[in-house]
């Protein structure tokens, strides 16, 4: 069953990033056919961009995510010894390599894992956890980040992230442009151009920023869910993160969190009121979570 939604989730995944990649080269076409009146020079424009925002965050993406969350890394056993051997034990049962550890300063509860590949991981967990949680709940959490790194979830959103990046990079540019009136200079060399392709273009740089967020969602959500249930086959135990869920749920926002990076914490970071955004949430409702473990 679980190796069943693993393969689902993948062939989902793939989906999701196919239209994520048509998305940002729709948005290159957009900015081409609004100021330039030549879409091929936007698409080219958004692949130059989006390559070299994926080259960084691959090659870098532990230092850059742990720097934008303000994360300390902890090198040494004896700096947070019941942590390390946690994250040392759940990647050997995991079958991972041990991960780099980081703590980052914020009262409230939370975790999250990044990394390009198993073996060039890195889990990090606020300090507010390890205040809240006891030894059976914090095994649910780390082992809850420990699959993602085991199924390569961390990869998936590292694109994910870089990508969005990418996007709101191109997004900005344009409305910059627009501000400067750059877009009028198309409108100069073709005074008889098509009216709703204009609109077309607009509306599709406008909405980018919205549908890069639920692409976001569609990768985080079920990885989420799988993530929780690949949890406790590592623990064997779904009280344990049951138990971590509730507490990391009835807890305030976190300070040092950084929004572009808030879908890979095991909770949304900011504790978002529950309204229609919630639609565009990068995690599944806590209860939804709640009811799946304790029906494990």
């Amino acid at each position: 069953m679980l190796y069943d939604q693993i393969a689902m989730n993948k062939r989902r995944t793939g989906y999701v990033m196919f239209g994520f990649g048509v998305l940002v080269l729709a948005i290159g076409a957009a900015l081409g056919d609004l100021f330039w009146a030549n879409w091929e020079s936007g698409i080219l424009l958004a692949a130059v961009v989006t390559v070299v925002y994926m080259l960084i965050m691959i090659s870098q993406s532990t230092n850059v995510i742990m720097s934008m969350n303000h994360a300390r890394e902890i090198t040494d056993e004896n700096q947070a010894p019941e942590l390390w051997h946690l994250v040392e034990d759940m990647a050997m049962v995991g079958q991972v390599p041990m991960p780099r550890v980081f703590i980052i300063e914020d009262a409230s509860p939370n975790a999250f894992a990044t990394g390009n590949n198993p073996e060039h991981a890195a889990v990090a967990v606020t300090t507010g956890i390890l205040e809240r949680l006891n030894r059976e709940e914090m095994e649910g959490v780390i082992g809850h980040e420990i699959s993602h790194v085991r199924n390569y979830d961390i990869r998936l959103q590292t694109i994910a992230l870089a990508l969005s990046a990418a996007i709101g990079l191109l997004v900005n540019f344009s409305s910059n442009w627009l501000w400067w009136g750059g877009a009028r200079r198309r409108d100069d060399r073709d005074s008889g151009g098509n009216a709703i392709g204009l609109v077309i273009s607009l509306v599709l740089i406008i909405l980018a920023p919205l549908a890069a967020s639920i692409a976001q969602m569609a990768l985080s959500r079920n990885r989420e869910y799988l993530a929780d249930a690949s949890s406790v086959e590592l623990t064997r135990n779904p009280q344990g993160l049951i138990s971590a869920l509730q507490k990391i749920d009835d807890s305030a926002p976190m300070k040092a969190a950084d929004a572009n990076s808030a879908a890979l914490y095991i909770s949304d970071p900011f504790k978002g009121k529950k309204n229609f955004a919630d639609l565009f949430a990068t995690h599944p409702p806590m209860a939804d979570r709640i009811e799946r473990l304790e029906k494990m």
